[in-house]
């Protein structure tokens, strides 16, 4: 049996050149598949494989000082969502374009939002009503599929455009309220929450363990709606049967959570489309579709 596991951890990394090495021969050995990303100030990583590799995987990692205490999220999946094994050092593990600013010990990142279990998250809900405010630290285009409700998504074609969205002077207003930032596994909201504190919001938290733990425990019951955008080739994820289609076919207008990459092969946009629509052979975004028309 196959599965897919994610994790992150914020940590000094030594030696970032003999850990990708590790890592690569780590994999290469147990047949895994999948991204990890590795810099100064930690290691993420999406790995697919068979249970039991993974988990042999997760104890050799644990044995690196650095990695003692791995959280690592399980989800459903298997080989054939990833195309390769790709281990790489870079200057961040989540590319925010800030690498300076980070911080890290032994203990995470330095300056970060309040860790919130899916449970607090509910009990703060309950004691501050709607004074809180969900703040989505993802990419607009994985809110138009899934989201808390009633959050508010930010502008951003990409992570590296919020150290400049946060200076936007419509965030005044809610500077001075309970602010709940979330994103898929909670990695990005690390650096995130970090930013927003720097950028004078003065009470942030982040889910701990992102939408997946969320989801993990109160399913499509709690506060979260529509599916999940995940990056391998599920491009999406829903945590029970009762999950909503929020979004909107880009042709039809039909409700869906289907994304499907440009069928022109030099753009290769992602596209929201149901499956009446791909099935019906129109799978271009908006601008190539434009451009053949002309």
């Amino acid at each position: 049996m196959q599965k897919i596991i994610l994790y992150y951890k914020f940590t000094p990394i030594k030696d970032t050149a003999a850990v990708r090495l590790w890592q690569k021969n780590l994999c290469e050995k147990l047949n895994l598949k999948g991204r990890i990303i590795i810099a100064d100030h930690g290691i993420n990583g999406t790995l697919s494989g068979d249970i039991k590799d993974l988990k042999s995987y997760i104890k050799e990692s644990k044995n690196y000082d650095s990695l003692k205490g791995l959280s690592v999220k399980w989800s459903d999946g298997s080989l054939d969502h990833f195309p390769k094994l790709s281990v790489k050092v870079r200057p961040e593990i989540v590319t925010f374009g800030v690498p300076s600013a980070i911080k890290v010990n032994e203990t995470g990142i330095l300056g970060g939002g309040k860790h919130l279990k899916p449970k607090e998250v509910h009990e703060l809900i309950k004691k501050r009503g709607e004074e809180v405010i969900f703040f989505d630290g993802r990419n607009a285009y994985e809110a138009e599929v899934g989201k808390f409700k009633n959050a508010v998504i930010p502008k951003v074609k990409n992570t590296r455009d919020f150290p400049k969205e946060l200076k936007n002077k419509k965030y005044e207003a809610i500077k001075d309220k309970p602010v709940i930032t979330y994103c898929t596994g909670g990695i990005r909201c690390e650096v995130l929450s970090m930013l927003m504190k720097k950028e004078g919001f003065k009470e942030v938290y982040q889910i701990d363990g992102g939408i997946v733990k969320y989801g993990e425990q109160y399913g499509d019951r709690g506060l979260w709606e529509g599916s999940l955008y995940v990056f391998d080739g599920r491009m999406g994820t829903k945590f029970s049967d009762k999950a909503k289609d929020i979004g909107k076919c880009m042709q039809c207008n039909a409700k869906t959570s289907n994304y499907e990459n440009c069928s022109n092969v030099s753009c290769n946009r992602l596209v929201l489309i149901c499956k009446s629509c791909v099935k019906s052979g129109t799978r271009k975004c908006s601008d190539c579709a434009l451009l053949a028309e002309v």
